[in-house]
């Protein structure tokens, strides 16, 4: 988490969606499909490193949870919970960056 800037020309209803967009994987590819929302850099921003986040995040749970045989599964709600934190701060109407995450979308040209 290098970068972190405040942008003051995000309204309310642009962190709401950024913000949800974590937490809630679907509203980040309904994002994707709005052309009023993609057209909004913060929420365009957030919407496609919350669904990156998500993949990753979960594809490391899931692998987890089959090498652990099914133990992991036992923590589903609190794995939930990490998305909280970068919804967080969307909601803030911050520009952070993920470790390695960023990066990856940014050279992708997604964002």
């Amino acid at each position: 988490m290098s970068q972190v800037t405040i942008d003051p020309e995000v309204t309310s209803d642009d962190k709401l969606w950024a913000a949800l967009s974590y937490p809630i994987p679907f509203v980040g590819l309904i994002v994707l499909f709005m052309a009023d929302k993609k057209a909004r850099p913060f929420i365009k921003y957030h919407a496609v490193q919350g669904l990156a986040f998500n993949i990753v995040f979960w594809s490391i749970y899931l692998l987890l949870t089959l090498v652990t045989v099914g133990i992991a599964a036992i923590c589903l709600p609190a794995a939930w919970l990490v998305t909280f934190w970068p919804a967080y701060k969307a909601y803030g109407g911050e520009y952070f960056e993920l470790p390695v995450l960023s990066g990856f979308i940014k050279n992708q040209g997604w964002v």
